[in-house]
Parts: structure tokens; sequence; C-alpha cells
């Protein structure tokens, strides 16, 4: 997928660390997919899968050592967003900033639309 203004999602410097530091423990070639599917406490919440291989409509982000996968349905939820990985006193986690989320849970793990 041809990455436009309109699609466009960003990994921050701190999650791409994180991605090439977790990649790094797994095969050769792997890349992390991110993914939106129902459910949650608010209807929507995100995936996180370590991958092998991809799709030929993924939406593809590289960093050095971290390669980044979203498929074309979780795009349109995505549009805009950044990755970014905190590690706060509460715990370490990715955390996807959302333009499009009209209301989230208080984990930030899920989202409404």
């Amino acid at each position: 997928m041809t990455d436009t203004p309109e699609n466009r999602v960003t990994v921050s410097e701190r999650a791409a660390k994180r991605i090439a530091k977790i990649l790094s423990n797994e095969a050769e070639g792997s890349m992390l997919r991110v993914s939106v599917e129902g459910g949650g406490c608010s209807g929507l919440q995100y995936k996180y899968d370590v991958v092998e291989s991809n799709e030929d409509d993924d939406f593809v982000i590289e960093n050095p050592g971290a390669i980044v996968l979203i498929d074309t349905v979780s795009l349109q939820y995505m549009e805009g967003s950044e990755i970014d990985f905190v590690d706060d006193l509460i715990g370490q986690s990715f955390q996807i900033n959302n333009p499009n989320a009209v209301a989230g849970c208080g984990c930030g793990t899920s989202f409404t639309i």
C-alpha cells in the first residue's frame, strides 16, 4: 500500500527502539503486525503480533531493525496515528495516539470511533 498523508501512521523513536529490541529476539526477518479488532471495553482494540511474512496489501513502516505492518482494514481506523512506547510508573506499553478515537478505556488498549 502506498504511503500518503491521508493514511500515514508513524512510529515514534522510542517505539522503534523497543520494536527493534523485541524483534532481535525473534527469527530473522520478523516484523510487528499491528491490527484493530472488535473487543475491549470501548468496542475496538489493538492487537500486536510478531510475524515472519507480510501480505501484498499491507501498509509497511520501516525503521532500522523495526518493521511494522498494518492491514488495510485496520489502517482505516488508524489513519493519522502515532505508535509510541511509554515507560512510566504504572508500567511499559505500546500506546497508539489515534486522532480518530472519540473515546477510550483507562488502560489505553481499546477505543471507539
